[in-house]
């Protein structure tokens, strides 16, 4: 049986989601204690990659396991489980061959920013030291609609066939002292949200202009965008998959 988690982490103390030879990574993490628990080899396949330092509020990852998980299922794997990893739903895949990352159309991330010092956001959300003109942002923002090849926006990756991205959405919000950036695609490349964000605060200060900012997309050149916003803002905010390849088990 293909069986879907849904969990949530703070990345803080990890190196993304990927297992590596030298770090420690949510994917290692969940391998282990699942596989201490159903008494099996188990490996995860998550819905993508996360660099270090990033959260999720909601990631899926699928595994095979050819008994059944138990109603306690949840209750036992998050005992088993670090505090700043845990377990919210489990689902049955309804296709034998259905994947969390492959089949996932749509991922959504949230980046939050603090404007001046806050102590209490530390490790949860990047910091801009003046007020931005969130005006200008937005409408930088909006242009990202406009293209679908984003190759200047994202990390070189031997992995990445292409650079093709439809951005769906992607609004800025202030809060008080918070900055929230949602952003919306069916797919996201290697550190793409990251540099997107990054380059949106250069144009909130006001160092590129939203028209310079298309210019980069359109360039397609890497060393005219700026530096990514720091990993501890961002969150994997939602992912969706189509209708019916999910049937949720627990909780019931």
């Amino acid at each position: 049986m293909r069986y879907f988690l849904q969990i949530r982490y703070n990345g803080s103390a990890y190196h993304g989601w990927q297992t590596q030879d030298n770090a420690v990574a949510i994917q290692q993490i969940l391998n282990e204690k699942l596989s201490l628990q159903l008494g099996a080899e188990i490996y995860c396949i998550g819905c993508g990659r996360t660099d270090t330092g990033v959260h999720a509020a909601k990631y899926f990852l699928h595994f095979d396991f050819d008994g059944i998980l138990h109603e306690n299922f949840i209750n036992k794997i998050n005992s088993f489980l670090p505090i700043d990893i845990a377990v919210q739903k489990v689902f049955e895949a309804t296709a034998p061959d259905a994947n969390a990352r492959w089949n996932a159309i749509e991922r959504t991330y949230k980046y939050f920013a603090s404007v001046g010092k806050d102590p209490l956001s530390i490790g949860y959300a990047g910091k801009i030291y003046k007020q931005p003109d969130i005006g200008k942002m937005q409408e930088a923002a909006d242009i990202l609609l406009k293209y679908s090849d984003f190759e200047a926006l994202s990390k070189f990756s031997v992995d990445e066939e292409h650079h093709l991205s439809t951005v769906t959405f992607a609004k800025w919000e202030q809060e008080e002292n918070k900055l929230i950036f949602t952003i919306t695609s069916n797919r996201f490349l290697r550190g793409m949200v990251r540099i997107v964000t990054g380059t949106l605060f250069e144009v909130g200060k006001g160092k590129i202009t939203p028209a310079e900012f298309e210019e980069i997309i359109k360039n397609k050149d890497r060393s005219k965008a700026y530096g990514a916003a720091p990993a501890e803002g961002l969150y994997l905010w939602d992912v969706k998959y189509p209708e019916g390849l999910l049937r949720q088990i627990y909780p019931v």
